[in-house]
């Protein structure tokens, strides 16, 4: 195997597991702090705070991690794979179109309109 690859995915296992971490942290100290909040009766929920400060922080953690979603631009060959995959879909079974499939706006206007029940002028 590869190094160079061996390392990389190493390193995204790494963030993957320490996301997952982050995220456990969050789920049992989140919880803790809403029930302190709720027993103490100080009549404001404080816990909120650092709910959306830490969940804000567990967001750009998971960016980190997985990417954002979407949007796999940043490997090189990605580009690549994504055109064979779209080749291999448009291939597949389908005859390739033809030129007068396509119908453009000018031979559309051209066209007469049956049915209609308007005029232009009535349009806005």
């Amino acid at each position: 195997m590869d190094r160079y690859k061996y390392e990389k995915a190493r390193k995204r296992v790494d963030e993957k597991k320490a996301f997952y971490q982050n995220l456990g942290a969050y789920l049992m100290v989140i919880p803790f702090l809403f029930l302190l909040n709720i027993f103490t009766g100080t009549g404001h929920f404080w816990f909120i705070y650092p709910a959306l400060g830490w969940g804000m922080g567990l967001l750009g953690h998971y960016f980190k991690a997985f990417g954002y979603p979407g949007m796999k631009g940043e490997e090189p060959e990605w580009e690549q794979r994504e055109m064979d995959k779209e080749l291999r879909r448009l291939n597949a079974g389908r005859r390739p179109e033809a030129e007068e499939d396509y119908l453009e706006l000018r031979d559309y206007e051209r066209q007469p309109q049956k049915g209609r029940k308007w005029q232009d002028d009535d349009l806005v």
